[in-house]
């Protein structure tokens, strides 16, 4: 392609709202361009890099068995009803009427769909089976931003696996798990497989891939001693355990006046030390008014609680429905006795004594509280969020905390959608059996902001062969030289008949304004051809990624392009 023929838009100032680098090098490089807020109009760069990765993806499917599908973006509300998440996605998913007044919804995922058109599978000789597709999804991000990495628009590869039993389901989980490993290690991606939460999805397992990066909007915690990482929605850490001394035959209620928070009370005198308080939260789960108890020092995960209790719709409650149910305020609340509520206890309060909480009494607490004696019935739960430094629940070591973009995530399903949409199978004993499911995604425009994200330097984007919109840039310094013209034009029709995807540029344009877009745009090698080089017969070859050049001989450049580039593809 000639760059004097091509629509490539570079900027020399990134947009104003551009917060991540791949935000700014995507739009400042003629990749994309905003339409409105979420929703991204890929340029033809960008779609040369855009398919690129689609092609990797669907040569990692196709490679373990799976069928490709295309499945309609619309579904009809009544299929989401059917399987229970009509009112789990809550707001993010897009809902409208058709003409006729029939409830319509943008699909964010399409396990539905797929169950549904598993539903023509009757015998378990038809078992296993894995369908995917690259289809666009639709979620309304409440806040849509860092270009590419958070839309409401966007393509995703979903796969799905069904099997007639769990071992089944544990062997697609696994070709899912090596696939993604490839895939990411052709997208020049160090991603690394952690822990995660299901979320909505359900299921009994969940593993994300996720890319260290700034940009990112998950924390992973790791250890680096025995290589334990978990979502910090999952993660757990080792609790030291602390010696606590006898609370007494029951709880002291003492006053505590004005206090109202956790350092409050640890500087009040008689009063305890943030890892020696109960935090009683009243929260509302699905409508039901619920306390959950942690230790003062530490951070309520809202993910886990979700996990924990299935709840949906959670919020902390109002001030005037925690007055209702237990008769204080803020600041002066605790599950001490406690029985017409439900109470959740995070697991680093199983065993403590002599603990110091709020007594349901504005101004007073009570001290000397044993968690096993006084809180009535708790459900114990791991509810807490982990910290950096805390100790590795595996091996003891040093936990740190990571902000990463997720690339991928793959669910083990089980039977939920299969039993929703009417599944069945009948197995060898002639028996209707439910098959088991597997879901698997990877959404191709945020993998590609993933690779720009990690893969740029001060100058511009630096593409790995393989996503690149091309391989190789071909810059004539001086297209009014017949000698330069000349040899450029030999070298890029030598190079496409090598099926090396080359962008010639032969633009009219200062030189360091041509080596500046091509930096900017970030194609892997770079050939120029310049009239002091070409004089002695050479050409000059730059490799993005490091700025390493050297002087290749003008009647071999064709070879050593290809090699180079071969090379570079392994």
């Amino acid at each position: 392609m000639r760059w004097s023929d091509s629509f490539i838009p570079t900027l020399r100032e990134p947009p104003a709202d551009a917060e991540a680098a791949s935000h700014r090098l995507l739009v400042r490089a003629g990749f994309i361009r905003q339409l409105h807020s979420g929703h991204y109009s890929l340029l033809p760069l960008g779609l040369r890099v855009h398919r690129r990765v689609a092609d990797i993806v669907r040569a990692e499917m196709d490679a373990i068995g799976a069928q490709e599908f295309l499945l309609p973006a619309m579904h009809p509300a009544a299929l989401w009803q059917r399987s229970g998440r009509w009112d789990v996605m809550g707001a993010e998913m897009f809902r409208l009427r058709d003409r006729n007044d029939v409830d319509i919804v943008l699909g964010m995922t399409h396990e539905e769909v797929f169950a549904l058109l598993a539903a023509e599978m009757s015998s378990y000789r038809e078992l296993p089976q894995t369908w995917y597709q690259i289809q666009t999804k639709f979620r309304d991000e409440p806040r849509p931003k860092s270009g590419l990495l958070r839309v409401r628009e966007f393509a995703m590869k979903d796969s799905y696996s069904f099997d007639i039993d769990e071992a089944g389901l544990d062997a697609s989980f696994e070709a899912h798990r090596e696939a993604y490993v490839r895939i990411f290690g052709r997208l020049g991606l160090d991603a690394m497989a952690v822990e995660a939460s299901s979320g909505a999805m359900g299921g009994s397992a969940s593993v994300e891939f996720m890319v260290a990066s700034p940009a990112g909007e998950d924390d992973v915690a790791r250890c680096g001693a025995c290589g334990y990482r978990a979502n910090v929605e999952r993660a757990r850490a080792a609790v030291p355990p602390i010696d606590d001394p006898p609370s007494g035959s029951a709880p002291e209620r003492f006053p505590t006046p004005g206090v109202r928070t956790i350092a409050q009370l640890s500087d009040f005198g008689g009063g305890a030390q943030a890892g020696r308080q109960i935090k009683t939260m009243v929260m509302v789960l699905d409508h039901e008014v619920t306390l959950v108890a942690l230790r003062g020092d530490h951070q309520l995960n809202l993910q886990k609680l979700a996990d924990h209790t299935g709840a949906t719709d959670i919020r902390p409650a109002s001030a005037a429905e925690t007055v209702a149910e237990l008769g204080a305020n803020p600041g002066s609340l605790g599950a001490v006795g406690v029985d017409h509520l439900p109470v959740y206890a995070d697991e680093a309060l199983r065993g403590r004594r002599s603990m110091t909480t709020g007594a349901n009494s504005d101004d007073w607490h009570y001290r000397g509280v044993d968690v096993e004696r006084d809180l009535i019935d708790p459900r114990w739960a791991d509810l807490r969020g982990v910290s950096a430094g805390e100790a590795c629940i595996e091996c003891g070591g040093t936990l740190e905390i990571v902000r990463c973009i997720e690339a991928g995530h793959i669910f083990k399903l089980g039977r939920r959608y299969a039993e929703a949409m009417g599944v069945s199978v009948l197995d060898a004993d002639g028996i209707a059996r439910t098959p088991i499911m597997g879901s698997y995604g990877i959404g191709i425009g945020r993998a590609m902001a993933a690779v720009a994200e990690t893969h740029y330097d001060d100058r511009g984007l630096c593409w790995p062969v393989g996503v690149a919109p091309f391989d190789v840039v071909v810059t004539v310094l001086d297209p009014a030289d017949p000698a330069q013209s000349s040899a450029s034009e030999v070298l890029y029709s030598e190079l496409q008949r090598r099926n090396i995807d080359c962008l010639y540029d032969d633009r009219v344009l200062r030189p360091g304004v041509k080596l500046a877009d091509a930096e900017l745009v970030g194609i892997p090698y770079r050939v120029t051809v310049g009239a002091r080089s070409l004089a002695q017969g050479n050409l000059e070859l730059t490799e993005r990624s490091t700025g390493e050049t050297r002087m290749i001989e003008v009647g071999e450049a064709p070879e050593l392009v290809v090699a180079a580039v071969t090379a570079a593809s392994l």
